[in-house]
């Protein structure tokens, strides 16, 4: 398979015109978060900018570009940092769609959408950690509810460091919101998505604004769309002799509505003693209705079955706020207070009526499901850093985050409950607390390391139906990070990492209120919680060499391992309820595994490599992974929904007789085959996404972008093969994917 994409590892820097304004001196530079260490520039690299004398004002040049690959080269531990130019690049209605062509990041779920969770180093779900502004986001929050006009840059960290939670075992993805500072238009962009003839118009609006010392910039954007989904699912029991004892297949085809409203303003006070005060709430609400219908026919088995025909109608609303502050204060000698505070708050709420019918039209059965659920939080934390001796940048903070969860569900067959616990409210609480330290030291002018210690503990309390549950873990996560600028190579580094990080479990995997499968079998099974899981723990060590070339281009090869303990996985098991045997799936703690991979990636102007080259931006990646799971028989025995390989291939021709930009990507997964027990199989299709889009420039402050995504619209594979007491249990679904078209209107005001 290694075939389909050669690693030529060309890679984009797409040239965008840099912007020049005025702005008062910052100890952070707009490029470099000041979230990670960054290392000192080598001797032999280009000088650091002198301060300004009191009273002067700096300008700064913008060129996102070279400011993205530069901070990246500046970090002491790994981090890439992707700006506008990038979330712009593809005219992309979501954040997921992004992130897909990011280096050692795939998407599950069917290709052309978007979701199915971020992972990074081919690990599924709970791996990587996201955070928005630094933070951990609410409960509920998806990728696909945050639209890209909302977001300033995506910083990618393959390491943990002490001032971020360490629940990071493959990495963390950092999406920091809209910011006042870099943006002096009014900018207003008009889109429309068209998905098989449906529309999903969008208007997106960021308004910049200056009174004495407040400034502020107000963004907001408000959508619709419009989905249609079909699939055919087949399920198969045979015997030990491969004799099918039932055959089912299920077409089935739903439709969707949602509206949208995405809210971010941001506000900044400066003081006349230096401090900055800002704050940032963030508002999302969706709403949507959709209905679907599902044939069932039943070739080989008994001649009762389930149903003939089912239709449902659903509706869903979901509302979160979420705000983030910090107050900022500088003391002498360099020394500087960070205060964080914030808070969290939603709702959700879905209803849906599903009538499912007999082969003579009869009503047979009919479900009533109705899910809410309440979330607050609160938050606040701090960092203190302060230089100490030579060389060295001494910081500590602290954590402290509450939250409360109410959920509901009532779920009945022809008017009885499904579950005991239907109707009744479960009630959650989660505390977590943490400390950290840690310690910048420019070692020589070649060679810097960062030392961080970090303690982090978390207590869950419940309580559904009378029954309390309690969870408590703590985790001590020491990291060293290192780089080396190699002597007489200024643009040649080494970086290695030793790293201690562990994931947590789920509040939903701890204490989860029991879902109902209407179709219960081996591969349709109920779930449940379980209040005893602990944390996984993860050794690590990574290892880079990176070269810099050009105009913020990049050569680097990269290699990590993991060694994970405490393994949570789901396990199956048939239990007798007053309905009779029914299969359940609950999460356990299973043992061990370990994991590693290599990672190439390369992004360069050709020009840098061809003299009088068109001016083309080429970008690649490719990854490669392995994984094994003690206490379960191999092949195939790798850690769930990890894929083996995936790569990436783009370009962008900016044409000089016109004004006019071309580019495309490739995003490639090949088909995933992974033993997650001794009795199950579970597999996804190859994943092959191309896109391509056009950028045509009528003046500096209009421009058209149209863009073609999932232009293969290959179907979305997937199944799974259960075999228990001599019975092979199987499903195999394959869903229909779309290319989307967007046309959209970008105008500064």
């Amino acid at each position: 398979m290694s075939k389909l994409i050669p690693f030529t590892c060309a890679a984009l820097i797409a040239g965008s015109a840099c912007s020049v304004h005025a702005q008062e001196t910052s100890a952070v530079p707009p490029a470099v978060s000041a979230d990670l260490p960054v290392a000192p520039v080598a001797k032999a690299g280009p000088a650091p900018a002198a301060k300004p004398a009191a009273g002067v004002t700096a300008v700064t040049i913008n060129g996102s570009r070279a400011d993205d690959t530069e901070s990246r080269r500046l970090s002491t531990a790994a981090k890439m940092v992707f700006g506008r130019e990038e979330l712009d690049r593809n005219g992309d209605s979501s954040v997921g769609e992004i992130l897909k062509r990011l280096p050692g990041v795939t998407m599950g779920g069917p290709p052309g959408r978007g979701g199915g969770g971020a992972r990074m180093r081919g690990l599924g779900n709970g791996y990587t950690q996201m955070l928005v502004n630094g933070e951990r986001p609410p409960a509920g929050f998806s990728l696909e509810s945050l639209s890209p006009d909302q977001v300033e840059r995506i910083e990618v960290m393959r390491g943990p460091v002490a001032e971020h939670s360490t629940q990071a075992i493959a990495g963390t993805i950092n999406v920091v919101l809209r910011e006042g500072y870099q943006q002096k238009d009014i900018q207003l962009k008009l889109s429309d998505s068209i998905e098989d003839g449906r529309h999903g118009p969008n208007v997106s609006l960021t308004m910049p604004g200056k009174a004495g010392a407040l400034t502020w910039l107000m963004s907001g954007s408000v959508g619709a769309s419009r989905q249609y989904d079909e699939s055919v699912t087949t399920y198969d029991d045979a015997d030990p002799a491969g004799l099918l004892l039932k055959d089912q297949q299920v077409d089935a085809h739903s439709s969707r509505s949602a509206r949208s409203l995405h809210l971010t303003p941001r506000l900044s006070y400066k003081f006349d003693n230096g401090d900055t005060l800002n704050f940032q709430p963030f508002l999302i609400h969706n709403r949507s209705e959709g209905n679907s219908d599902s044939l069932l026919t039943q070739r080989i088995g008994p001649p009762q079955r389930e149903y003939a025909l089912a239709l449902a109608d659903s509706r869903s609303s979901m509302t979160m706020l979420r705000g983030f502050g910090n107050w900022l204060h500088r003391m002498d000698a360099g020394a500087k207070l960070d205060v964080k505070f914030g808070f969290g708050a939603g709702r959700s709420e879905s209803t849906s009526l599903r009538n499912q019918y007999a082969d003579n039209g009869a009503l047979k059965d009919y479900f009533n499901d109705v899910d809410t659920s309440r979330n607050h939080s609160l938050n606040s934390g701090g960092k203190y850093s302060t230089p100490l001796a030579k060389g060295h940048l001494l910081a500590a903070g602290w954590e402290v985050e509450g939250g409360h969860r109410e959920q509901s569900t009532v779920a009945l067959v022809n008017g009885r409950a499904q579950f005991a616990e239907s109707g009744s409210s479960m009630t959650a609480d989660t505390r977590r607390v943490a400390t950290y330290v840690q310690d910048e030291w420019d070692i020589t002018p070649q060679w810097s390391a960062y030392v961080g210690l970090r303690w982090e503990g978390i207590r869950t309390s419940a309580t559904n139906q009378g029954r309390d549950v309690r969870n408590n873990s703590s985790v001590w996560s020491p990291v060293l990070h290192s780089v080396w600028r190699i002597p007489g190579h200024d643009k040649d580094q080494v970086r290695a990492s030793l790293t201690q990080s562990y994931r947590a479990p789920q509040l939903n995997d701890l204490i989860a209120v029991p879902t109902y499968s209407q179709l219960n079998s081996a591969t349709r099974p109920d779930r449940t919680g379980n209040p005893n899981l602990k944390p996984e723990l993860a050794q690590g060590i990574d290892l880079a060499y990176e070269h810099y070339l050009g105009k913020g281009g990049i050569l680097s090869a990269s290699g990590f391992i993991r060694k994970i303990d405490n393994l949570m996985r789901r396990e199956l098991t048939l239990r007798d309820t007053p309905d009779g045997p029914r299969w359940l799936s609950s999460p356990s703690n299973i043992g061990s595994a370990r994991t590693s991979g290599i990672e190439l990636e390369a992004k360069f102007q050709l020009a840098d490599l061809v003299a009088n080259a068109p001016t083309i931006d080429l970008r690649s990646n490719y990854s490669r992974f392995w994984s094994s799971v003690d206490g379960i028989p191999g092949p195939d025995n790798r850690l769930d929904q990890q894929a083996r390989q995936t790569a990436n291939l783009g370009l962008d021709w900016r044409l000089k007789e016109v004004p006019m930009t071309l580019g495309g990507s490739y995003n490639w997964t090949p088909a995933i085959l992974v033993r997650t027990s001794a009795d199950e199989v579970a597999t996804i299709g190859v994943k092959r996404q191309f896109d391509v889009y056009g950028l045509w420039k009528f003046s500096p402050a209009t421009q058209l972008r149209i863009s073609a995504n999932n232009l293969l619209n290959d179907d979305y594979l997937s199944g799974r093969t259960v075999t228990k007491g001599g019975i092979a249990q199987s499903s195999d679904a394959a869903s229909r994917t779309y290319t989307t078209w967007t046309v959209r209107l970008e105008m500064k005001l």
